[in-house]
C-alpha cells in the first residue's frame, strides 16, 4: 500500500487482545500443566533397580537436553534476539528439569537404602523442590551412594544452569526497562 505520494505505508501491529493476548500463554501453561501430569502418569515404576542402565542413560539424556536448551535460550538473550521468547521457554525448562530430578529421586527410591521417607511420587518431588530451594528439612534424606550422588548433582545444576537462566532473564528485563519497549520486536 502506498501514499498519495508513492512512499510505501508501513502498517503497524495492532496490540493483542482478548484470546489473542491470553493464547499463547494458556499453550505455555498447557505445556507445564502436562509436564506435571506426565509426571503422575508415567510407568516410572519400570525404572530403577529393575533397569538401571536404561534409568541412568535416560537421566543423563533428558539433563542434557534441558541443559542444551538451556544454554540456547541464554545465548538468545544476550544475543538480543528479538524473535526469541526465554522468559516462557526457560519456565517450562525449569519446570522440566524439575520433574526430571524428581523422577529420578522416585526411581531410586525403589532401591532398598537410597532414601528415608521418600515413598511416593509426591514426596519425591516435594524433596527435589526443597533441594532446589535449599531449603533442606531434613524429614526425607538420601542415605545411599546414588541418592547422595544425584542430590549433588541436582544442587550444581541448579547453580550452573538454572542461575544462569535466571542471571540472563533478570538482565533481559532490565535491559528492557531501561531501553523500553521497541516497536517490531516480539514481547
Amino acid at each position: 500500500m502506498k501514499d498519495r505520494a508513492g512512499r510505501r505505508i508501513r502498517r503497524t501491529a495492532h496490540p493483542r487482545t482478548g484470546w489473542r493476548a491470553a493464547r499463547p500463554w494458556l499453550v505455555r501453561a498447557g505445556i507445564a500443566a502436562a509436564v506435571v501430569v506426565a509426571y503422575f502418569l508415567l510407568p516410572l515404576d519400570h525404572l530403577g533397580p529393575q533397569r538401571p542402565v536404561l534409568s541412568w542413560v535416560l537421566f543423563a539424556l533428558l539433563l542434557t537436553v534441558v541443559a542444551v536448551l538451556l544454554l540456547r535460550q541464554i545465548r538468545h538473550v544476550f544475543l538480543d534476539r528479538p524473535d526469541s521468547r526465554p522468559g516462557v521457554v526457560i519456565s517450562l525448562l525449569i519446570v522440566l528439569s524439575v520433574h526430571v530430578f524428581s523422577a529420578t529421586y522416585y526411581a531410586l527410591a525403589k532401591e532398598s537404602g537410597q532414601f528415608s521417607g521418600l515413598h511416593t511420587r509426591l514426596d519425591a518431588l516435594y524433596f527435589t523442590v526443597v533441594t532446589l530451594a535449599t531449603v533442606g528439612y531434613g524429614d526425607i534424606t538420601p542415605r545411599g551412594q546414588a541418592a547422595r550422588l544425584v542430590t549433588v548433582l541436582q544442587i550444581t545444576y541448579s547453580f550452573v544452569f538454572l542461575t544462569a537462566a535466571a542471571t540472563a532473564l533478570t538482565t533481559r528485563m532490565r535491559d528492557r526497562v531501561v531501553r523500553g519497549p521497541q516497536r517490531g520486536r516480539s514481547r
